[in-house]
């Protein structure tokens, strides 16, 4: 793979994590910029070494996707560490799906599936964003979000 492909992977996964980390990090949530942006390049890194093992060294035993599976169980891992159960309450379960999720958008833009990255970052920003309007909007009744309410329902 050549250095300009590697760049172009690497960049597109450092700005679309990025996008979805400052998404939580204006929510003041633990997973934000750093962590989640880490995460989808992370996954990147670790698609591309895959496939110049396979591609670049001549190493046709090696199937890339057995690094998809380590890194599904690897970040799944991380994300459980964020779910902590406190008395009745679970906080931390959207955490966990938005590093699992992020991860997906790293592991295609390693493949160089540009867009289903996008369509992936984007899906998740309605998610995390649009989704928690109708949330604590619709399902609960209230006429307006307040802050407590989007808080909530974020974590």
């Amino acid at each position: 793979m050549d250095m300009q492909t590697i760049l172009l992977r690497v960049g597109a996964s450092l700005l679309l994590g990025a996008i979805v980390g400052w998404e939580r990090e204006r929510g003041d949530k633990p997973a934000g910029l750093r962590t989640l942006t880490m995460v989808c390049v992370g996954s990147t890194l670790f698609i591309v070494v895959s496939l110049d093992l396979v591609y670049g060294l001549g190493t046709e035993s090696w199937d890339p996707l057995r690094i998809v599976a380590a890194i599904i169980q690897g970040i799944g891992f991380l994300g459980a560490g964020t779910v902590l159960q406190k008395g009745e309450t679970i906080r931390g379960r959207t955490t966990a799906a938005a590093l699992w999720a992020v991860t997906a958008v790293g592991v295609a833009a390693g493949f160089g599936m540009y867009r289903t990255a996008v369509l992936g970052t984007v899906s998740i920003l309605v998610i995390l964003r649009g989704l928690g309007y109708v949330e604590c909007c619709w399902l609960t009744g209230s006429d307006k979000p307040g802050k407590q309410d989007l808080e909530k329902q974020a974590d």
